[in-house]
């Protein structure tokens, strides 16, 4: 994807348990900022945790959580932008989790950590007693692919993006926004179309004072990317925020979308209420 920069070569220093390290590309994040590494073939890291982590309106010292983290890009390029951040990640595919952790160490955020789960269903940890509030902010990509959509041939890709579920984007909504304080954000990238089934699923949990972050691939089409963000116990109107264009007419990054994805810039902070 164009906000990674992929290496050649194959890298060494993986854990013992970790897949072939064959299979494992090595990138960057931010600019070459921050140390990447991916599945070469599969679900591959796109735009969206980029673009959640510069939304997020997190501050040193918080804590925040991640369903579906994938290897870590969303978290790391939050914690590299908010310096003292403690960050969790919830991921279903144990090695996709196991290279999350290797990513973490690599970079030296010690801060961030990552446990297998299956959302919604939560692990059994202190993280998560029975009545949440523990994190101040949440995030997710969340599968959007209907179940009788047609599969994708890498079973991982195909995990990272069907839901088993119509009602799958409800209860992520669900799920995590009940692991966020009060007046804390839980923040959801998703195509356009789901739009609507993403408020409706906040308002429905009492997450309110909503801010949507539009992005379009070019000048003049339509917005594909939708990030929406709520408070818990939000009761504040709704703002519609200005985007982003992504690209120019060559292709290349816009200005603006460059001190976001290259310069690990923050979008900006929604209006509290």
């Amino acid at each position: 994807m164009a906000e990674t920069e992929h290496a050649a070569g194959v890298d060494e220093n993986l854990p013992s348990a970790s897949p072939d390290p064959a299979a494992i590309g090595a990138g960057s994040l931010l600019g070459g900022r921050i140390l990447y590494r991916q599945y070469r073939d599969g679900y591959r890291t796109g735009l969206e945790p980029v673009l959640m982590a510069a939304a997020i309106p997190a501050r040193p010292g918080e804590r925040v959580l991640e369903g579906g983290c994938g290897a870590g890009a969303g978290l790391m390029c939050l914690a590299h932008r908010v310096p003292g951040l403690s960050g969790l990640g919830l991921e279903r595919d144990a090695r996709t989790a196991l290279l999350a952790e290797a990513n973490f160490a690599q970079n030296g955020f010690d801060r961030l950590r990552v446990v297998q789960a299956a959302l919604p269903a939560l692990p059994g940890l202190p993280d998560f007693p029975p009545d949440g509030g523990r994190f101040d902010h949440a995030f997710a990509n969340p599968p959007w692919h209907c179940a009788d959509s047609t599969p994708s041939p890498d079973a991982r890709r195909d995990l990272a993006r069907r839901v088993e579920s119509r009602d799958m984007i409800a209860l992520w909504v669900r799920c995590l926004g009940r692991q966020v304080r009060h007046r804390g954000t839980l923040t959801l990238a998703l195509p356009a179309a789901l739009l609507d089934c993403a408020i409706a699923a906040m308002r429905d949990n009492a997450i309110g004072s909503l801010s949507l972050f539009p992005f379009w691939p070019k000048t003049g089409r339509p917005a594909r990317i939708m990030l929406v963000q709520g408070r818990i116990g939000g009761r504040g109107p709704a703002v519609l925020h200005p985007g982003l264009v992504l690209h120019r007419e060559d292709g290349c990054f816009t200005p603006q979308a460059q001190s976001v994805l290259r310069d690990g810039a923050a979008l900006c902070d929604p209006p509290g209420g």
